[in-house]
């Protein structure tokens, strides 16, 4: 039974396909909750016959010892289902959250320059703040809901079999508590999602002042920034709270109607025995044994109904989990040719050609690209010189024509294949975590030594970086390139490019915003790829960079104005 797919909005649509997968399990371990729940009507009539035979006088070992029998046997069965239920449903929880982070990194990793993506602040914020919070939804919240779903009406047959008093009260105070729950239900996801909203803000505050300590310190803003700091954690830490008064509010409504049912409960069954009250049994007035029995099954009755309640706060953080999930989904997704998988196999040095390329409204010449040659592209902002390149590296499809290598168009069967064959040189260079030995090797042969290395290095006139860092190839650049600027990042990445070996090199504004030298540098290095082999295809501004090119291709940008 799919619980929350009974509710039409987005949020619980997309809690409930987080599910779906895993529905099989979750069914079985709250199968086994239920069930090990219901063993204590077993043991409770075991311990309402003992005392009910030893206040009666009519006890005699043997029965004693088969209560007891029955009392231990169901106890440690309940607690073996109790334990095997929550084992698979940790399994499960685990396995959930996982297959949603990697859906979410798959699924941001595939999508193309020109795509609207997630910050890396949110991203993280959502991957390892966010997330989590769907475990508790299955671990706790949907065994509860079957529980809620069963036990309270097999107690409430139970109690009406012995007496229809105790189950009249029983049935007036138990849907009072998920009705007030629901009340309180409405507040605890609107009090989770703004607390959701603000963990999203102050992740993504941390992340940009990370980015610009540099430029904090220079400033000299360092009071400012601990004064925003504070300002957002406060902000934090009120909308926590609210969660949190939810809960407490929660929790009272819930144990005050359990207390009152089960109180009426122990007064009905406590003047029956007396014989103070004549009514409410069957054929015969209570009975001890029947009395103790029913006061033990009480509190039963309500514990579904206050697990449900515990877990109400833990499906109000998962819906507004998967509400994030939702929106971020129902954003049109451009993705990649292909899979973003790695290569299957080697192709041919290649030749490119483009034929009527189109993609919203910039339209692009027809082109033919030899093996081990250089291009520029250049013209005005927005005429599409970072798009085609993107377009040749199968890193979006366009609207009309084909982007062919040997005579085969890119399409998402080969676009892997092709992406093993080309080099790639951002205008922001950004570097995987590890050292700069591990990050020039990415991507290159097995069998590359340190004399290959060192000929790379020297190739993209980056020698000098290496020697100046602390611990040469084995320091440790940030994301960022922290101890190298833009330039060195750029040239970095260009030995690497020499490293892999692959024929085919895509670089995007690789001179932008450096000075005359370092410019100077980053150009020779492209010549010298392009003299040792590399077909270099480069889009840029910069006149220098594209007079050292080979060809040059002025872009006019817009359908009417294709050159």
């Amino acid at each position: 039974m799919n619980y929350d797919n009974r509710m039409a909005d987005p949020a619980s649509r997309r809690l409930a396909e987080s599910v779906a997968p895993f529905e099989g399990e979750v069914m079985r371990a709250g199968g086994l909750s239920v069930v090990a729940a219901l063993l204590w009507v077993v043991m409770a009539a075991a311990v309402a016959n003992i005392f009910g035979a030893l206040i009666e006088d009519r006890s005699t070992p043997a029965s004693l010892a088969l209560a007891v029998t029955v009392f231990v046997a169901a106890g440690a069965l309940r607690i073996a289902l109790e334990w095997r239920a929550t084992d698979l449903l940790d399994i499960v929880a685990d396995r959930l959250v996982a297959r949603e982070r990697r859906a979410l990194v798959e699924a941001q990793d595939r999508l193309s320059p020109r795509a609207s993506r997630l910050a890396s602040a949110s991203l993280g914020a959502l991957l390892v703040d966010k997330l989590p919070h769907l475990a508790p939804f299955v671990r706790r919240y949907r065994p509860a809901a079957l529980r809620v779903a069963i036990l309270p009406g097999v107690l409430l047959l139970v109690s009406f079999s012995l007496s229809w008093t105790v189950a009249l009260i029983l049935l007036v105070a138990g849907p009072l508590i998920p009705l007030f729950m629901a009340l309180v239900g409405l507040a605890a996801r609107e009090a989770s999602e703004r607390q959701m909203a603000e963990i999203g803000t102050l992740s993504g505050l941390l992340a940009e002042r990370l980015a610009a300590l540099f430029d904090i310190r220079l400033l000299d803003a360092r009071e400012r920034m601990l004064a925003e700091f504070d300002h957002r954690s406060q902000r934090l830490r009120k909308k926590s709270m609210a969660v949190l008064k939810v809960a407490f509010l929660s929790s009272a409504v819930l144990e005050l109607f359990s207390a009152l049912g089960v109180a009426m409960v122990a007064v009905y069954a406590g003047f029956a025995l007396l014989g103070e009250l004549r009514f409410g049994a069957w054929a015969t007035p209570l009975t001890a044994t029947e009395g103790i029995f029913l006061l033990m099954i009480a509190p039963e009755f309500f514990q579904p109904l206050r697990d449900l309640a515990a877990a109400w706060h833990d499906r109000a953080a998962a819906l507004a989990v998967a509400s994030e999930l939702a929106g971020i989904e129902a954003v049109p997704a451009v993705p990649i040719l292909g899979s973003g998988g790695r290569p299957r196999e080697a192709l041919p040095v290649p030749r490119i050609s483009l034929e009527g390329l189109s993609i919203g409204p910039l339209r692009f010449p027809d082109l033919a690209i030899g093996p081990a040659t250089s291009i520029a592209f250049t013209g005005p902002s927005g005429s599409g010189k970072s798009t085609l390149v993107s377009l040749i590296g199968g890193l979006e499809a366009p609207d009309t024509g084909h982007v062919r290598i040997d005579g085969i168009p890119l399409a998402a069967g080969n676009a892997d294949d092709w992406r093993g064959l080309v080099a790639w040189v951002p205008q922001a260079a950004r570097f995987e975590a590890g050292t700069l030995q591990d990050i020039l090797l990415d991507g290159a042969p097995e069998d590359v030594s340190r004399a290959d290395i060192a000929a790379a290095l020297a190739l993209a006139s980056a020698q000098d970086i290496v020697a100046r860092l602390p611990d040469g190839l084995d320091t440790v650049l940030g994301e960022n390139g922290g101890g190298v600027s833009g330039g060195e990042g750029r040239r970095l990445l260009l030995a690497r490019a020499a490293l892999s070996g692959r024929p085919v090199l895509l670089a995007d504004e690789p001179t932008a915003d450096l000075d005359h030298e370092t410019a100077a540098e980053v150009i020779a290095a492209l010549r010298r790829l392009n003299s040792a082999g590399t077909t270099v295809i480069v889009a840029t501004h910069d006149l220098a960079l594209a007079s050292a090119m080979g060809r040059r291709i002025v872009l006019g940008g817009r359908r009417e104005q294709a050159s």
